[in-house]
């Protein structure tokens, strides 16, 4: 359904009356490219060498004072006088930001041997995310943390890149990775891809759910940057399912994702193994606990989280997952922030948080695989478009952006997530919400 609201806001007369009224003015996002270039700049003593990095985003290096994208190396903040930089780098540009621009702060792993480095470090969440609020004109602001620019390269293009547009005010957190690309020294190489544009090139990814909504999008992100995309449903969907592999050139997988054995069914259909597995399959039984039965309850954690739980642990155990492989499961600010009447849903979407957290470390130390999750907020599809006008105004408004993200948000972050040189992203928890004014 269209966004109507956004449309307004984008004539004369809309602009008018909504600042006249002090309405949300929404931008629209840019998703096909960002207009200008790249400044860089520097906050504290940093040992960063960011400029071969940058200079493979695909921005040009910004001359004309109005970029379409900053970079702040703040990592080498460590007191409170060195914070004080951050402001005196950003002050006297973030008006000039272009619309749709990007902001990105670059902070450093706390250190638990030094409170003041430790403290100012923690200090650049509270400063990015409230910029990511105050910005405006569709422009984002992120935070990561890194210990070497190397490993960061495909976070830095992505944050950098249209594909991030509705991705705000997000504390990412990226470790050190091996040679191999997996950040333990044991996968296989894995590290820059040797076409940016075909990243997915040579491997396999299944992605559940993908007969219609996110899940199509997802994989038809994954089959564009040259992934073989294995096209999973239920049997009563098989017929969408089969259109949207042929249409993607990979194959159709009819099966109950909650079958005892799905994992195993899996691992038997794809005898050379699975690079990227992708949990998007969900469903939503909403009604507030005290009147809620329990089949509403247990079919939402059965598809949502119990079935996650079992297919992943079959899948590794089989060796089904190969090494500098990726697993994306689908989480839900409604699992991180609670939502009237979604108790189950949210208990099974936090419950994905969970299982990332914890699974993230054993999994890549033991397969060589990174456990990442995307959390979308209000995302536009058929299933939001049912929801009564002013609950899907009130979910399209209440975020930094003002609007609704789009099916391919998602699919763009997971995208992100599987690529072969994110080896180093593990155990995070990305939202594509554009910045909820709900949840952390």
């Amino acid at each position: 359904m269209a966004d109507r609201y956004l449309s307004f806001t984008g004539t004369a007369p809309g602009r008018f009356l909504t600042r006249r009224l002090g309405l949300p003015q929404p931008a629209e996002l840019r998703r096909d490219a960002l207009d200008g270039g790249l400044l860089h700049l520097t906050a504290g003593k940093s040992d960063l060498d960011l400029a071969p990095v940058l200079a493979r985003t695909g921005l040009p290096r910004d001359e004309d004072g109005r970029p379409a994208a900053v970079v702040l190396d703040a990592t080498g903040v460590r007191d409170v006088d060195a914070l004080a930089e951050v402001h005196a780098a950003l002050h006297p540009v973030v008006r000039s930001v272009a619309a749709s621009g990007r902001v990105v702060v670059l902070g450093a792993p706390l250190d638990p041997a030094d409170h003041h480095q430790a403290a100012v470090q923690q200090a650049l969440e509270g400063f990015t995310r409230s910029l990511g609020k105050e910005i405006g004109r569709g422009r984002t602001v992120n935070l990561v943390r890194l210990t070497d620019a190397a490993p960061a390269e495909s976070t830095l293009r992505f944050l950098l890149s249209p594909a991030s547009a509705y991705v705000s005010g997000q504390v990412i957190e990226v470790g050190t990775a091996a040679a191999d690309g997996t950040g333990d020294g044991t996968g296989t190489a894995d590290a820059a891809p040797d076409d940016w544009t075909l990243p997915l090139a040579g491997r396999t990814a299944l992605v559940t759910g993908a007969a219609r909504g996110i899940g199509a999008a997802v994989a038809e992100t994954l089959a564009g940057q040259g992934a073989q995309v294995v096209v999973l449903d239920v049997p009563e969907a098989q017929d969408a399912a089969r259109r949207a592999a042929e249409r993607l050139g990979g194959t159709a997988l009819a099966l109950d994702i909650t079958a005892a054995d799905a994992g195993e069914r899996i691992a038997a259909a794809l005898p050379g193994g699975l690079d990227i597995l992708i949990h998007n399959a969900g469903v939503t039984r909403d009604r507030r606990l005290v009147n809620m039965p329990a089949e509403r309850w247990s079919s939402v954690l059965d598809v949502n989280l119990a079935s996650v739980l079992r297919t992943t642990d079959a899948l590794l155990a089989a060796g089904a997952v190969n090494r500098g492989g990726r697993i994306v499961a689908t989480a839900s600010i409604a699992g991180l922030a609670g939502n009237a009447g979604q108790t189950n849903y949210g208990a099974s979407k936090a419950g994905i948080v969970g299982l990332v957290r914890s699974l993230a470390p054993r999994a890549l130390a033991e397969h060589g695989v990174t456990v990442n999750a995307v959390a979308p907020g209000f995302i536009e599809t058929k299933m939001t478009a049912a929801v009564p006008l002013f609950i899907r105004e009130a979910g399209r408004r209440m975020n930094s952006l003002a609007q609704g993200g789009l099916p391919v948000d998602v699919a763009e972050t997971t995208a992100w997530l599987a690529h072969p040189a994110s080896g180093a992203v593990n155990g995070q928890v990305v939202r594509v919400c554009g910045q909820s004014l709900l949840g952390a």
